[in-house]
């Protein structure tokens, strides 16, 4: 997982400001097939929101777990919705330079 620094921070949720969620918890919860879902759509777009419709009080703990087994790294929480970003593997694929 990345550390970011407070100017990172801010360029991200600068670019995140105009994004819509990608995956939504809902009342099953953070299943294998959301965590795999959150895990292909940072693949794709490197930085992405995830929005809570259920389990809000359990969000900051249900995200760092999944932070910490896909490596992707929390960028901030903002109410019910989670900001997160990976930077890609490639450099020629990278979106974001930070």
């Amino acid at each position: 997982m990345m550390e970011l620094n407070s100017k990172q921070r801010k360029v991200l949720e600068k670019a995140a400001h105009g994004l819509q969620p990608v995956v939504i918890v809902g009342g099953a919860g953070l299943t294998e097939g959301v965590a795999q879902m959150i895990k292909n759509s940072i693949a794709a777009h490197e930085l992405i929101k995830v929005k809570f419709n259920e389990y809000k009080d359990e969000k900051r703990e249900l995200i760092e777990e999944v932070c910490n087994q896909f490596d992707i790294t929390l960028v901030r929480i903002i109410g019910n919705i989670a900001i997160l970003y990976r930077q890609a593997e490639k450099p020629d694929d990278r979106k974001f330079d930070i």
